[in-house]
């Protein structure tokens, strides 16, 4: 007779199937963001739920209590759809300003402003990025 077997430490657990991993983390972002909510509404604090709601995940992230890997695949995949996510904001501000030819000229501020921002990042990142070569 063999005695209890001891519980596999959590560093050799087996990896969770890439679609149930993204599911994990898009579940934790959403919680965390709805938690901001409940807690921004019922206590009714001046600041927005989801940058609440950031705060705490922070803090989790910070005290170990949820896993950098348990987020990363859906992280991921909304950091590549970023942009998408701004056209319906983009469109329902524009709508509801009657953004037209009085706006044109501010969209074309924020349009250059957002262009000069991801071309300085793109600058730091690929010097970041670089090897350095020893002189």
């Amino acid at each position: 007779m063999s005695g209890p077997q001891s519980p596999v430490p959590l560093s050799q657990a087996p990896a969770l199937p890439p679609l149930a991993a993204w599911l994990l983390g898009l579940g934790l972002l959403l919680g965390f963001s709805a938690l901001g909510e409940g807690l921004a509404r019922l206590l009714r604090l001046p600041v927005p739920g989801s940058v609440l709601g950031l705060l705490l995940l922070w803090l989790a992230l910070g005290l170990g209590v949820v896993r950098l890997s348990w987020l990363e695949r859906a992280a991921d995949h909304l950091l590549g759809v970023l942009g998408l996510l701004f056209v319906p904001a983009t469109v329902g501000f524009t709508n509801y300003l009657s953004a037209g030819a009085a706006w044109g000229l501010w969209l074309l501020v924020m349009l250059a402003g957002l262009l000069a921002g991801a071309g300085v990042t793109g600058l730091i990142a690929s010097r970041w990025l670089r090897p350095e070569h020893p002189a």
